[in-house]
């Protein structure tokens, strides 16, 4: 712990070197970490790959962030760590508690990521807006036991703000998550958006649509 408080009030450029000293984190030199606690087992910053101030990363296995993924100012991320000692979970001895973020891949401000499990953003994703929840794990009432699984959001697609998304769910490439939504299972139809509690398909997406096709994170 004193480590990780020292650490945390250096200049970055000392901190980088640092966190890959004390640590062993993977860090690029042109990654960067704000004013934010970040301590999973292990870190994986590819270049470009940024976390804003005053978030919170604790009790995962891994974070991974592909070149110029992001993940903004006031995020929340927690897990439980993998081959704890814990009775919880023992029941999943292959669960991994970890955030996979994909080139370019973007977390907004705000949000909740539960990491129990793995929760993977595809490439060119955007979790958009404001205080949206990913939890991987609840409580199964008929076994009486904490149980998890991981969710997937794929590839250039949309999530927009104030969503719920729980365990086992997945959202296709190529596809929006409305506002207010709640997704609860894992879907298969690409080019689709979905909304609704729980989402369903809403309608289709034109293929043509520009925000499926760029080549820049950024979203002018």
């Amino acid at each position: 712990m004193i480590k990780k408080v020292f650490t945390f009030f250096l200049p970055w450029g000392l901190r980088r070197r640092a966190l890959q000293k004390w640590f062993g984190y993977s860090i690029h030199p042109k990654a960067r970490i704000g004013m934010a606690w970040v301590f999973p087992g292990k870190l994986v910053m590819a270049e470009g790959a940024k976390i804003d101030h005053f978030t919170v990363a604790v009790n995962l296995s891994l974070i991974k962030m592909e070149a110029k993924s992001s993940i903004g100012r006031g995020n929340w991320i927690t897990g439980f760590p993998t081959n704890s000692s814990s009775k919880h979970f023992n029941h999943q001895p292959e669960r991994r508690a970890e955030l996979i973020l994909g080139e370019c891949a973007a977390v907004t401000k705000n949000h909740h990521l539960d990491c129990t499990n793995v929760l993977e953003i595809g490439r060119f994703a955007t979790i958009a807006g404001y205080n949206s929840q990913f939890l991987t794990h609840s409580i199964n009432v008929m076994e009486n036991r904490q149980d998890s699984a991981p969710i997937k959001i794929g590839d250039y697609t949309f999530v927009g703000t104030n969503v719920v998304v729980l365990g086992g769910a997945i959202l296709p490439s190529h596809s929006v998550l409305g506002a207010k939504s709640l997704l609860n299972k894992a879907h298969a139809d690409s080019w689709k958006l979905y909304g609704g509690v729980p989402a369903k398909v809403i309608s289709d997406i034109p293929s043509e649509a520009k925000y499926f096709t760029r080549l820049d994170g950024f979203v002018y």
